[in-house]
Order: structure tokens, then sequence, then C-alpha cells
């Protein structure tokens, strides 16, 4: 298959600390591939060195064969990043959020409103379109924030946790668009504390926690694999770690 990302023996540590201690995994073309733990467990840390915002300690971690150490600009040019916090102009409309976001991308202006206009559409966010961003709700803010990550058309979308803090419904809102994404051979990058929200939406996964891998497949793989075909995906992390991954 063809791997898009690969991070090999990737490692970030404070002092003695290590929030990721010596991860392997790869991510192929158009799948959607999940980071699975709980809060700590160092996904987030894994997607900061991924987008190039945290160099690593040692290891390597590659985006289509450029590594993040020595070409951070152009990896950053393949990413569509969806980060955990809304960090959201709240001086601006929901479309001037867009066309600002996508200075960083060179892209010109009347290309610009076109894309911003299409994706406006696209997530049902036309009725606020001129609207500040103080008057959106959790679930369209969220929305916005994976427009705003679509607005370069990347090689690979990357959703830190884009359903924490959401209510149920504004959640299945937002599984329902990374689902047809996924139809549409988008390639992601899914990290999640939500076991239905992995089980619904990676093709293959990895359960994290404390900085290392605990273990990888398909939703399917690991169930069978560790309770005989019975069970949850919450079951297998259960008796891999003795405790609940529960949603908060």
């Amino acid at each position: 298959m063809d791997t898009v990302i690969r991070a090999e023996k990737l490692r970030k540590c404070y002092g003695e600390l290590c929030a990721v201690a010596g991860i392997d995994f790869a991510i192929n073309r158009a799948e959607c591939f999940g980071l699975l733990g709980p809060n700590g467990a160092g996904k987030t840390t894994t997607v900061k060195m991924l987008t190039c915002v945290l160099p690593p300690t040692s290891g390597d971690l590659t985006v289509a064969g450029m590594s993040v150490r020595t070409r951070p600009r152009d990896i950053k040019y393949l990413l569509g990043v969806c980060p955990q916090e809304v960090n959201l102009d709240p001086d601006f409309s929901v479309e001037k959020n867009l066309l600002v976001y996508s200075r960083y991308f060179d892209i010109p202006a009347e290309e610009a409103l076109k894309r911003a206009r299409e994706l406006i559409s696209r997530f049902h966010l036309h009725d606020k379109q001129e609207r500040p961003i103080e008057d959106l709700s959790g679930g369209l803010k969220k929305r916005l924030l994976i427009a705003r990550a679509l607005i370069n058309r990347p090689e690979v979308l990357v959703l830190d946790e884009p359903t924490t803090g959401l209510d149920p419904q504004s959640r299945r809102q937002i599984w329902e668009e990374v689902g047809a994404m996924k139809k549409k051979g988008m390639t992601i990058l899914l990290t999640t504390h939500y076991i239905e929200e992995a089980e619904m939406l990676c093709d293959r996964l990895v359960i994290v926690d404390r900085g290392v891998i605990i273990e990888q497949g398909t939703p399917r793989e690991l169930i069978d694999r560790h309770l005989g075909g019975g069970g949850t995906l919450e079951d297998v992390f259960l008796k891999l770690t003795g405790r609940h991954l529960r949603e908060e």
C-alpha cells in the first residue's frame, strides 16, 4: 500500500518524562487511522510532532517521504489540521476566518473566496456566513474548524479529538461529515478517547496509553484477537490496561 505517514521509534521527552515513548505506526493513503487512548496518553503530542509544532526528541517521522525535521514547511502545505482547541479568530466572521487562513497557503484571493463559499455550503454554515464566531454553537465551531482545515485541499486531514465537549447530536453530525470524507478517499488521522467514534470511523487504529502503543489493528481484529470475537473495543481496552476508557 501507499504509505503516507510513517513513525519509527518516535519519542518526545521533557527531561525524564516521555509523553511519547518510542512508537511505530504507518498510515496508508485513503484510510482513516485512529490514535485511541485516554487523556494524557500522548495523542496530541504525536499530532504536534506530525504537524511540525513540536520537534521530536528522537526517532523518525515522515509525511510523503519528507522528514518533519528537515522539511516542515513543505509538510504543512500537505496537511489540513483541526486542533483540539477552538482557535478561530473571534474578531472575524465565519467567511473571514476561512479567507484569512487561506493566506497561509498563498491561495489567490479569488480562488480562496470560491473555496470558502464551497466549504460554507458543504458544512451547512451559509446562514452563519457573516456572523461573528461568538454566535456559533460548539458544534458549529467544530464544523468551521474542519472546513478551515480543508481550505488548502490537503492530502491528509488531521483531526485532534474533534468531538470533545460536544453534545451527542453535534458529535454524530461531525461523524457523518468525517464518514463522507472517508468515502471520497481522504486520508485521515483521528485522535480520540471515544470508543464509539473509533469503532465507527477508523479503518485501523492503535491503542495508546502512557506514551506507548499497546495494541494495533482494525477494530474487528482487536476484538477477535483478545476476546474471541465477542465483546467490544471497550472490553479490549479494559483487558489490556485494567481500566475503562469511558466517554467524559
